[in-house]
Parts: C-alpha cells; structure tokens; sequence
C-alpha cells in the first residue's frame, strides 16, 4: 500500500502500459484518476490540447503521483513521413506530455512534491529502421525527463523515465499484424520477442511494476533517471563470437 492516501493521475490509463499503471497503483492504495482518447478514460480528450491537460488536473483535486503512458507509433523514414504524421506523432508523444506536467507541477508543489514518471522507450537511445519520427519523439521525452528533474527539485518533484523494450500492448499487436507477413501476429511478436536477450517481450504488468516502483518513495533518491525494461535489449552488440 505504497500510495494509500495518495492521488495518481496516468494520462493513457485505459490501454497497454497506462492501464496496467492505473491497476497497479490503485492496487497499492492510490485515488487514480486515469485520462485517454477512449470513451472508458476517466476523462476523455486530446492530450495535444492545453485546456484537456488542464481539466485532467483538475479533475484530480490533489495530486502526488502523474505517469504520462500516452503515446503513438508511425512508421517511416523522414523522406516517407508526412509533415502532419509528424506533428501527429510529436503532438501526442511529446506536446501531451509537457501539457500534462505544465498543469501538474503547481498541484504537486501544493503537495510538497511527488513524483513524475514519463513512459519513454530503449528508442530514446538506439533506433530502429523506419521510425524516424517515433524515435526522434522517444528521444525528446527523455531529453525532457533530464530538465524537469533539475528544474524542479527544489519543489520536492521527482521526473523520471521508463524505457520499455518491446512489451505485449495493443500498439504491438497491431504493428505485429502489419508486419506479420505469411505468418501470424502472434508469430511476429514471438519473433520480436527473441529479439531480446530474455528471450520475450514484456507484459505491460512488467512495465507498470517499474512505473509504481519510480512513482513511489522506494525511490526517493531517484531522479532524472531512465529505468530500461527491456530483457536486456540494449545491453548486448549484434556481434557475436563463433561457436
């Protein structure tokens, strides 16, 4: 019951990574307040709009815990991206994100702090092909995560990342659908998930722990960090010894 008495807001709480936030910190005692495009979302709207940023805080009365999960992934190189995929894909990974914690930090001051967790991803720091404008977005957030840790310590708020490795979302189930070829999607993401040195792609229960563990005063000392949850995919290089 790390958040008994406390009250988290998780913008994209109603799918994937969000929702298994939103579960788990309700598990653990917190009032959570959940916001997404889906009509499911505690208050539904458009991240990329300033006034929705600010009813979700609202919304919330007090404040201690934000986890920031909403995001879109578009496939193409800067040549094949079009200019409103583009705004598209930083209006919702990034705008989103700095709307929300634009309206966060002074409910959180009130508070005397809390916590900032912004679900980032391992493109943050190594890319794929094909993914220029989600990859440059990931990278931004991270970038994001370092200056509001900074500029925001001395209210008491701690700003953190996760970055995810391939996880078994709704957002993966339908790339892996895309992508599957002859095959099936469950193959693909099978695929994808040996991939990674564990072998398999995340749950978003996985992620979730890590977001609950940053969020909470487990890590009280943790800030401007970027926790990876990602078996291991960004700790090996492609070349390997001969047998």
């Amino acid at each position: 019951m790390r958040f008994e008495g406390k009250t988290a807001l998780v913008v994209g709480g109603t799918l994937g990574i969000g929702r298994a936030a939103a579960e788990r910190l309700a598990r653990e005692g917190a009032t959570v307040i959940t916001g997404g495009r889906e009509p499911e979302a505690g208050l539904a709207g458009d991240v990329r709009d300033e006034g929705y940023a600010q009813a979700l805080v609202e919304r919330c009365g007090t404040l201690d815990v934000l986890v920031y999960t909403a995001g879109v992934q578009r496939y193409g190189t800067v040549e094949t991206t079009a200019p409103e995929t583009w705004d598209e894909v930083f209006g919702v990974n990034v705008r989103g994100a700095y709307l929300v914690a634009r309206a966060a930090v002074p409910a959180l001051r009130e508070r005397g702090g809390g916590a900032i967790v912004i679900v980032s991803s391992v493109q943050a720091t190594a890319s794929q092909t094909g993914v220029a404008a989600y990859t440059a977005s990931k990278g931004a957030l991270s970038a994001l995560v370092r200056a509001m840790a900074l500029d925001h310590v001395r209210d008491g708020i701690r700003v953190n990342a996760v970055a995810p490795g391939s996880v078994d979302t709704p957002m993966l189930r339908w790339a892996a659908e895309r992508f599957r070829g002859d095959g099936s999607a469950e193959d693909q993401v099978a695929a994808w998930g040996r991939m990674h040195p564990l072998g398999r792609v995340a749950s978003a229960d996985e992620v979730a722990a890590a977001i609950a563990y940053l969020a909470s005063d487990d890590a009280s000392a943790i800030t401007g960090a970027e926790l990876r949850v990602d078996g291991g995919l960004l700790a090996g290089l492609s070349v390997e010894l001969p047998e």
